[in-house]
Protein backbone atom coordinates (compact mmCIF):
# COMPACT_ATOMS: atom_id res chain seq x y z
CA UNK A 1 0.00 0.00 0.00
CA UNK A 2 1.35 2.99 -0.81
CA UNK A 3 0.13 6.68 -1.86
CA UNK A 4 1.65 9.61 -4.39
CA UNK A 5 2.35 12.84 -2.45
CA UNK A 6 2.17 16.00 -4.65
CA UNK A 7 3.46 18.97 -3.54
CA UNK A 8 2.76 22.23 -5.56
CA UNK A 9 4.89 25.11 -5.30
CA UNK A 10 6.38 24.38 -1.49
CA UNK A 11 7.81 27.28 -0.13
CA UNK A 12 9.12 26.14 3.21
CA UNK A 13 12.12 23.95 3.15
CA UNK A 14 11.28 22.24 6.57
CA UNK A 15 7.90 21.48 5.34
CA UNK A 16 8.65 19.67 2.61
CA UNK A 17 11.59 17.57 4.73
CA UNK A 18 9.10 16.45 7.07
CA UNK A 19 6.69 15.23 4.28
CA UNK A 20 10.28 13.40 2.45
CA UNK A 21 10.32 11.59 5.66
CA UNK A 22 6.62 10.74 5.98
CA UNK A 23 7.03 9.40 2.37
CA UNK A 24 9.74 7.43 3.19
CA UNK A 25 8.54 5.98 6.39
CA UNK A 26 5.08 4.96 4.22
CA UNK A 27 6.64 3.67 1.26
CA UNK A 28 4.90 7.13 -0.43
CA UNK A 29 6.34 8.99 -3.94
CA UNK A 30 7.04 12.19 -3.15
CA UNK A 31 6.12 14.78 -6.56
CA UNK A 32 7.04 17.66 -6.38
CA UNK A 33 5.22 20.72 -8.50
CA UNK A 34 8.40 24.08 -9.73
CA UNK A 35 8.98 26.20 -8.59
CA UNK A 36 9.86 25.20 -5.23
CA UNK A 37 10.21 27.95 -2.56
CA UNK A 38 14.40 26.79 -1.56
CA UNK A 39 16.98 24.02 -3.22
CA UNK A 40 16.58 20.88 -3.04
CA UNK A 41 20.00 20.86 -1.35
CA UNK A 42 19.26 23.09 1.13
CA UNK A 43 20.50 21.73 4.71
CA UNK A 44 16.93 23.02 6.12
CA UNK A 45 15.57 20.06 4.01
CA UNK A 46 17.79 17.49 4.86
CA UNK A 47 17.65 18.34 8.09
CA UNK A 48 14.01 17.51 8.43
CA UNK A 49 14.57 14.27 6.66
CA UNK A 50 17.02 13.03 8.56
CA UNK A 51 18.98 9.70 7.76
CA UNK A 52 15.65 8.68 5.32
CA UNK A 53 17.08 10.20 2.20
CA UNK A 54 17.71 6.48 0.84
CA UNK A 55 14.22 5.44 0.84
CA UNK A 56 12.16 8.14 -0.80
CA UNK A 57 11.67 7.99 -4.45
CA UNK A 58 11.25 11.98 -5.80
CA UNK A 59 10.14 12.97 -8.61
CA UNK A 60 9.86 16.87 -9.79
CA UNK A 61 7.83 18.54 -12.73
CA UNK A 62 7.40 22.09 -14.03
CA UNK A 63 3.41 22.51 -13.58
CA UNK A 64 0.55 20.82 -11.75
CA UNK A 65 -1.49 20.60 -15.24
CA UNK A 66 2.09 18.01 -16.23
CA UNK A 67 1.40 15.76 -13.07
CA UNK A 68 -2.49 15.84 -14.21
CA UNK A 69 -1.45 14.31 -17.84
CA UNK A 70 1.41 12.55 -16.66
CA UNK A 71 -0.54 10.16 -14.77
CA UNK A 72 -3.83 11.06 -16.84
CA UNK A 73 -6.46 8.17 -15.25
CA UNK A 74 -5.11 7.79 -11.92
CA UNK A 75 -6.95 8.54 -8.87
CA UNK A 76 -6.26 12.23 -7.69
CA UNK A 77 -7.53 13.79 -4.23
CA UNK A 78 -6.74 17.66 -3.94
CA UNK A 79 -6.60 18.66 -0.51
CA UNK A 80 -8.07 22.83 0.25
CA UNK A 81 -9.44 24.40 3.13
CA UNK A 82 -12.26 25.22 0.44
CA UNK A 83 -12.94 21.84 -0.27
CA UNK A 84 -16.62 20.00 0.66
CA UNK A 85 -15.68 16.23 1.53
CA UNK A 86 -14.25 15.66 4.95
CA UNK A 87 -11.08 13.43 4.55
CA UNK A 88 -11.72 10.74 6.32
CA UNK A 89 -15.44 10.48 4.25
CA UNK A 90 -13.07 9.73 1.30
CA UNK A 91 -12.26 6.04 0.17
CA UNK A 92 -8.36 6.13 -0.39
CA UNK A 93 -6.93 3.18 -2.58
CA UNK A 94 -3.62 1.98 -3.26
CA UNK A 95 -1.43 4.29 -5.28
CA UNK A 96 -4.25 7.39 -5.05
CA UNK A 97 -2.52 10.84 -5.75
CA UNK A 98 -3.19 13.53 -2.48
CA UNK A 99 -2.42 16.93 -4.01
CA UNK A 100 -1.41 19.12 -1.77
CA UNK A 101 -1.10 23.27 -2.60
CA UNK A 102 1.38 25.87 -1.17
CA UNK A 103 1.37 27.05 2.26
CA UNK A 104 0.75 30.73 1.85
CA UNK A 105 -1.86 30.46 -0.81
CA UNK A 106 -3.34 26.90 -1.26
CA UNK A 107 -3.99 25.43 -4.89
CA UNK A 108 -5.42 27.28 -7.45
CA UNK A 109 -9.32 27.83 -7.65
CA UNK A 110 -9.59 26.94 -11.13
CA UNK A 111 -8.10 23.45 -10.60
CA UNK A 112 -10.59 23.26 -7.40
CA UNK A 113 -13.59 24.17 -9.19
CA UNK A 114 -12.39 21.41 -11.76
CA UNK A 115 -11.96 18.59 -9.35
CA UNK A 116 -14.50 20.17 -6.66
CA UNK A 117 -16.09 16.44 -6.44
CA UNK A 118 -12.30 15.25 -5.24
CA UNK A 119 -11.10 17.68 -2.95
CA UNK A 120 -10.92 16.97 0.53
CA UNK A 121 -10.89 19.19 3.54
CA UNK A 122 -9.78 18.36 7.08
CA UNK A 123 -12.21 20.04 9.49
CA UNK A 124 -10.82 22.84 12.07
CA UNK A 125 -12.92 25.28 13.81
CA UNK A 126 -14.03 28.42 11.97
CA UNK A 127 -11.46 30.80 12.79
CA UNK A 128 -8.64 28.51 11.99
CA UNK A 129 -7.28 29.61 8.46
CA UNK A 130 -5.20 26.18 8.02
CA UNK A 131 -2.98 23.37 9.51
CA UNK A 132 0.34 23.17 9.12
CA UNK A 133 1.21 21.42 5.57
CA UNK A 134 3.27 18.75 6.80
CA UNK A 135 0.44 17.74 9.47
CA UNK A 136 -2.12 17.88 6.84
CA UNK A 137 0.21 15.41 4.74
CA UNK A 138 0.74 13.00 7.67
CA UNK A 139 -2.95 13.38 8.95
CA UNK A 140 -4.08 12.37 5.36
CA UNK A 141 -1.48 9.38 4.39
CA UNK A 142 -2.18 7.68 7.45
CA UNK A 143 -6.03 7.79 7.30
CA UNK A 144 -5.62 6.19 4.06
CA UNK A 145 -3.37 3.39 5.54
CA UNK A 146 -5.43 2.64 8.13
CA UNK A 147 -8.70 2.75 6.00
CA UNK A 148 -6.35 -0.27 4.24
CA UNK A 149 -5.21 -1.81 7.31
CA UNK A 150 -1.81 -0.71 7.45
CA UNK A 151 -0.78 -2.88 4.74
CA UNK A 152 2.70 -3.12 4.39
CA UNK A 153 4.17 -1.67 7.67
CA UNK A 154 5.05 -2.62 10.54
CA UNK A 155 2.27 -2.51 13.27
CA UNK A 156 3.84 -3.91 16.37
CA UNK A 157 7.09 -2.76 17.94
CA UNK A 158 9.43 -4.49 19.90
CA UNK A 159 11.43 -3.84 23.24
CA UNK A 160 15.13 -3.95 23.05
CA UNK A 161 15.62 -4.98 26.90
CA UNK A 162 17.68 -1.38 27.12
CA UNK A 163 17.01 0.66 30.01
CA UNK A 164 17.31 3.95 30.10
Amino acid sequence: MKFNIVLVEPEIPQNTGNIARTCAATGSTLHLVRPLGFDVSDKSLKRAGLDYWHLLDIKFYDSVEEVLRFYNGENFYFMSTKGKIIYSDAKFKDGDYLVFGKETHGLNELLLEKYYDRTLRIPMIDEARSLNLSNSVALTVYEGLRQNGFTGLLTEGKLTGRKC
